[in-house]
């Protein structure tokens, strides 16, 4: 009896990584520029510098979708992960006035299904198409032991270019400001932990419940919104962006703003959605506010003279301004 094992009776199937890896290159290369090197397959993706930069620096950003996924995996719509895993990498970015160039993702599972890989880097390559970056590479790991069933989590990776005199944005901010909120797209990629908690443990309610003009599943798997050629269009008339993740306005905000001013937010100006109006019956103001977007995505901080501009070219809205005092958010 031939009593040895296969890396496959391990639980590892590599012809199935390989069949994985063919079905995906046309689906990546879609997502090229002039600037890609080569194509996949080698051992790194290589990608040349845009000209045009006086003094280029390189800024990296790095993300996950977290308790998202596992909505996704439940529900089995696995469609629009790959969307959000670019948003929040590539958002990040732009806060520093860096433009995302390329784009890498890592993806480990317990044991790997060809279809439904295929439906998250389908996602991953329309997220790259809509932030304008090239998908040059990125790791499958089949994990057996770590992951169980159709576990699986994502980890994303942007590289982007910037001015190095354009990097620090705090200096460009003045008190009289304003501060444009972009709207979000839906809850994005944090506080999925509060949410299942309310509508799945405490309410009970199922995926397909009617929410609104769709199901639940459907709105709390709304991906985040990629603002990206947003900041492109606009970028000559942007002091500052901060992207609002997890933590809020409260925390991000913040982030961007110098020592000896704050930012004076109107709460009563936000145009909260329907979902976290309803969260909001059952969690504190306090805490919806340092956990959620409550539908203000990104936020830009804008001189006088160039508000309606950028009110123009965007569907953006004011919702407060910068003023002298503690460097911190005011929820007034």
């Amino acid at each position: 009896m031939d009593d040895k094992i296969s890396y496959k009776d391990a639980g590892v199937d590599i012809d199935a990584g390989n069949r994985f890896v063919d079905n995906i290159k046309s689906i990546v290369k879609e997502t090229f520029d002039k600037n890609v090197i080569g194509g996949i397959g080698s051992f790194s993706g290589a990608y040349e510098l845009p000209e045009g930069y006086k003094k280029p620096v390189i800024l990296s950003a790095t993300d996950g979708v977290g308790t998202k996924l596992r909505l996704a995996i439940e529900s089995n719509k696995l469609d629009t992960v790959g969307i959000d895993l670019v948003a929040m990498c590539v958002n990040d970015l732009i806060c520093n006035f860096g433009t995302p160039l390329v784009f890498l993702d890592y993806y480990a599972t317990g044991k790997l299904n060809v279809e439904a890989s295929l439906e998250i880097i389908k996602g991953i390559a329309k997220g790259c198409k809509m932030a304008e970056t090239s998908l040059i590479g990125g790791e499958t790991a089949e994990m057996p032991g770590m992951y169980h069933g159709g576990d699986f989590d994502l980890a994303g990776f942007a590289v982007g270019v910037a001015e190095k005199d354009e990097i620090d944005r705090t200096k460009k901010i003045k008190s009289g400001d304003a501060l444009i909120a972009l709207p979000s797209s839906g809850i994005h990629s944090n506080g999925y932990s509060l949410v299942r908690k309310v509508f799945f443990d405490k309410l009970k309610m199922a995926y397909d419940a009617p929410f609104g003009d769709t199901t639940l599943i459907e709105t709390l798997l709304e991906p985040t919104r990629i603002y990206v050629k947003t900041f492109k269009l606009l970028k000559p008339y942007i002091n500052a962006l901060a992207h609002i993740t997890g933590g809020g306005i409260v925390e991000n905000l913040p982030r961007v703003l110098p020592s000896g001013l704050q930012a004076r937010i109107y709460k009563s100006r936000i145009k909260i959605l329907p979902v976290f109006d309803f969260l909001a019956q059952h969690v504190t103001e306090e805490e919806m506010f340092r956990t959620f977007n409550m539908g203000v995505g990104m936020i830009l901080v804008v001189s006088p003279s160039n508000i309606d501009t950028v009110l123009a070219q965007t569907d953006g809205y004011i919702i407060g301004e910068v003023s002298s005092g503690e460097s911190k958010a005011l929820m007034i």
